[in-house]
């Protein structure tokens, strides 16, 4: 389904939820991703862009392990894994920096970089989500280039006391977690709390062995050894809410800690005196944590015809990764466990107003400003010190030409100083002319300067809605793509950085097509999107320190694709569903011209049925059959991989006590156990398969 650009735009400034888009006796609630009927046609026809709004019932429906696995149904939607404790969100195949996660309208900035660790996000916080696909340069400045997942934990309670509480666990890691949540209201005033718990142990893999660079690995029990891991969040938020005036500051702190797969660090398994198979809930060198600390404040005024917005944020990140002291090529034995140390802190300030210059003309414009500080520490090194400045300015334009036709439009100017600290080893490497403290990144300092722009129509007649949407998005290339040398060992690379990279542009077309007839619904959105220097991580069959070297190059691609969805209620109890999604990419020029992209994602397509009845409260029971295509485009030394199937299950139940709900939850992945590779994960290089069968199972109660 699509959603207007300007929607999104609206979500920045207004921190997305202070304000409802759409009355509260008109809000769109999200069935399967799927909604239905003239509530449904007026909001796809606010704009032009692709996007897709899932409500809270969905979040909880629909529970599986992650917010981004949870996630995931929605055509176009993928999550990156890195084990069963860790995932990111890609967007039509683009993820990492070149999509902007943004909560309560701003933009979440962490160590988004890194390839080990998911969002830095309590999951269980966020009250609803909006996934807008599509460059969204234009409203969030650089990042955006490939899409933008919104996350909104900013509701408002209602009554002087309520809240949730949930317990919930996944079979396959022994995941067990608990989550609660209160609030209340006093007259204008407001406050929210939550906290969760979650706890789990290695994960099971349908395989008794791995090979890894030809040493066949014997695993104990079917487990990633040392895999384990667990998680610490917690919120508050104190608010004012007046006719016109309100406000709020919300602080949040998310804490998660999680081992490396003993095996694939290097080798040093082999060499350690830890029983990694003593216990699977042990978390033993090597392993990771990250804490992120977030500080938002939310103001706005509203007029008659004006509305003006102040979104202000502090962040800070600090992740380590720890390690048994190994020597590495020169480098001497070292002290102490702290291989990498990064420390971020971030600066958000995001202004807006929204001006209603008559009944069908809109117009927004923003100012939005960031400073990041990052240090490194450990006797490892992979990204160097830094600091960046940006600023953007832009405007929006929305203007009603009927009942039946809209246009938006707007332009947008940036800004970003980046400097990058030189380093050299603290230790010396002998060459030639003697022993020299390696440079391994160059002082740096780009200056980037950028114009976007985006315009586009929305359409509807009778059962149809038809929208259009052209822009250019971009991207200023980050640190590590700049300065980056050094020894990935968690995706099994030596990465090296490039500091003469341009800044990354994009030019997309996106097309939408929506017929509903309240029984029968379809959607498709093919977009063609042609990059003119692309940057990406390039594999060579070259090897350092033990590992395959990965360069950051820069290439024209072209990318062009379909998602597409068709729902049918045949009655009020059956419901059935067929959705899919293609990629194609090609690189135009460069040393790998005529070849796709590295982890390329393969075709897939999903069917499923949903049955709903009552038996003591709202039930249904749903079966889905997730078909993955075989991926043989490849860039060379990368290697196929064949197609799959898996048969899901999911099932809930809510029922209305007298004072509160109970709410049942159970969603079954890989029930027939298939072992299977997913081509867009880094563990399918070290041979190690997608996690086995996963039941998992969430209770909840709410007052």
């Amino acid at each position: 389904m699509t959603l207007s650009i300007l929607a999104a735009a609206l979500s920045v400034l207004m921190a997305s939820g202070h304000v409802e888009v759409v009355p509260d006796d008109t809000t769109v609630v999200l069935k399967e991703v799927t909604v239905s009927g003239q509530q449904q046609r007026n909001y796809l026809m606010r704009t032009s862009q692709s996007a897709i709004q899932v409500s809270h019932d969905y979040l909880q429906q629909h529970f599986s392990g992650s917010l981004m696995q949870t996630l995931e149904g929605i055509p176009g939607v993928k999550a990156m894994t890195i084990g069963s404790g860790q995932s990111k969100p890609v967007i039509r195949g683009l993820g990492f920096n070149r999509m902007v996660v943004s909560e309560d309208g701003i933009k979440h900035e962490g160590q988004q970089w890194g390839d080990d660790h998911g969002l830095e996000i309590d999951q269980f916080a966020v009250d609803r989500a909006e996934v807008v696909k599509g460059p969204a340069a234009l409203l969030y400045g650089s990042d955006a280039i490939g899409g933008v997942l919104n996350l909104y934990t900013n509701h408002i309670p209602t009554e002087p006391l309520s809240g949730s509480v949930q317990v919930f666990g996944r079979s396959n890691n022994e995941q067990v977690g608990l989550t609660a949540k209160l609030g209340g209201r006093h007259g204008n005033w407001f406050y929210r709390v939550g906290a969760t718990l979650i706890d789990y142990a290695d994960y099971r893999v349908p395989t008794d062995s791995i090979q890894y660079y030809s040493y066949w690995i014997k695993l104990k029990d079917q487990r990633l050894r040392n895999t384990a891991g667990c998680e610490r969040d917690g919120s508050l938020t104190l608010g004012y809410a007046g006719y016109r005036f309100h406000t709020d500051l919300h602080i949040s702190d998310s804490y998660m800690k999680s081992g490396f797969f003993a095996n694939a660090h290097g080798l040093e398994v082999r060499l350690s005196d830890i029983d990694y198979d003593h216990s699977r809930r042990d978390v033993d060198l090597p392993y990771q944590w990250v804490n992120h600390l977030k500080v938002l404040s939310h103001t706005s005024w509203q007029a008659e015809r004006l509305r003006l917005e102040a979104n202000l944020a502090w962040q800070n990140n600090h992740r380590e990764e720890l390690s048994e002291p190994v020597s590495h090529g020169y480098m001497p034995r070292p002290d102490g466990s702290l291989e990498r140390r990064f420390v971020k802190n971030t600066l958000t300030a995001n202004l807006g107003m929204k001006l209603n210059l008559s009944m069908r003309h809109e117009l927004s414009v923003g100012l939005n400003s960031e400073y990041q500080h990052n240090r490194r520490g450990g006797w490892g090194f992979i990204i160097p010190d830094f600091e960046t400045t940006s600023m953007g300015l832009y405007a929006m334009d929305r203007y009603t030409i009927s009942d039946r036709l809209k246009w938006n439009a707007g332009l947008r100017l940036d800004h970003t100083d980046t400097h990058i600290d030189g380093y050299r080893d603290w230790f010396p490497t002998p060459t030639a002319d003697g022993e020299v403290y390696k440079q391994r990144s160059a002082t740096i300092n780009r200056h980037f300067n950028s114009i976007t722009w985006s315009t586009g129509v929305s359409y509807g007649v009778d059962h149809w809605v038809l929208t259009a949407n052209v822009g250019k998005s971009y991207r200023v290339p980050i640190p590590k793509e700049l300065g980056a040398d050094g020894v990935n060992y968690h995706i099994f690379r030596y990465e090296r950085g490039n500091a003469n990279l341009d800044p990354e542009e994009s030019y997309q077309l996106d097309l939408g097509i929506h017929w509903d007839n309240d029984v029968f619904c379809v959607q498709v959105d093919p977009y063609v999107n042609y990059f003119p220097n692309y940057i990406y991580l390039n594999p060579t069959s070259q090897y350092v320190e033990g590992l395959q070297l990965y360069h950051y190059t820069q290439a024209r691609v072209l990318r062009t694709g379909v998602e597409a969805q068709a729902t049918w209620v045949i009655d009020s109890h059956w419901e059935t569903e067929l959705k899919g999604e293609y990629l194609y990419a090609r690189q135009q020029s460069g040393q790998k011209k005529g070849y796709t992209l590295p982890f390329s994602m393969p075709w897939s397509v999903e069917a499923g049925a949903k049955y709903s009845f009552q038996w003591l409260g709202d039930t249904f029971i749903g079966v889905n059959a997730h078909i993955v295509g075989a991926q043989h485009e490849i860039v060379p030394p990368e290697k196929p991989t064949d197609g799959h199937w898996t048969l899901n299950l999911s099932a809930g139940k809510q029922v209305d006590l007298k004072s509160c709900q109970l709410d049942i939850a159970l969603h079954a992945d890989n029930l027939l156990n298939r072992r299977y590779y997913d081509h867009t994960s880094y563990y399918r290089l070290i041979d190690v398969p997608e996690p086995g069968r996963n039941v998992s199972l969430m209770v909840g109660l709410t007052f």
